[in-house]
């Protein structure tokens, strides 16, 4: 089912289809501030494990959140850094990678003992993300395949394997967030994407580049 929540009746219906959909583990498309998501119950084995099929996929699926505070009950420790740029660029298109608690009962497909965490900036997101806790979020479109940058594209290219599209209207600036790595002492760039590596170090200037 595709909602379009330009219309504020159908955007409350959507968004409580979304919430409903994940709490039984199912996927869900969403807008973020990057391009359109593809989503499930980070805690749900099973759900995430639909993701990666309906995406083709077998990556380690990176987790979105709905506050800052959820950050903390997520990692084992975040170092300075990596709190300064939390505060600095969320919520918005940064993402991080922190040791998860070894407490947590997930499977994101990674076994390294890290995640890949972002608050996105968008008010449909958030809206979800703050009731349903945090979601496992990769980009909305099969491997190889071009990121979606509307629900009507994602929904060409996954289909039923989706329950739920929200059509939040194009993508205001379809560029995937920029990675960078906080899980030890050196603080490292490994994506490029839309916050240039400069503004990053405006807030940590001993981080490291790609080249």
């Amino acid at each position: 089912m595709l909602y379009d929540c330009s219309q504020l009746a159908e955007r409350e219906r959507g968004i409580a289809a979304a919430i409903e959909a994940v709490g039984r583990g199912d996927l869900v498309v969403l807008p973020t501030d990057t391009v359109y998501g593809i989503g499930a119950d980070a805690f749900k084995s099973w759900s995430v494990t639909a993701l990666n099929n309906a995406k083709g996929s077998s990556a380690p699926v990176p987790v979105l959140v709905g506050s800052r505070h959820t950050l903390d009950g997520l990692v084992f420790g975040l170092p300075q850094a990596a709190r300064d740029l939390v505060d600095a660029f969320w919520p918005g298109a940064l993402t991080i990678v922190v040791e998860h608690a070894p407490s947590l009962q997930w499977d994101l497909g990674g076994g390294d003992g890290t995640v890949a965490v972002r608050m996105p900036l968008h008010p449909i997101a958030l809206e979800v993300l703050r009731e349903t806790g945090p979601m496992a979020v990769s980009s909305a479109n099969k491997q190889g395949q071009p990121a979606a940058e509307t629900a009507g594209e994602a929904r060409d290219q996954l289909g039923y394997a989706v329950s739920v599209y929200l059509e939040g209207g194009p993508c205001p600036e379809p560029v995937a967030s920029t990675i960078i790595s906080v899980t030890n002492s050196e603080h490292r760039v490994l994506r490029a994407g839309a916050i240039p590596i400069e503004k990053l170090r405006e807030v940590v200037p001993s981080l490291i580049g790609l080249d």
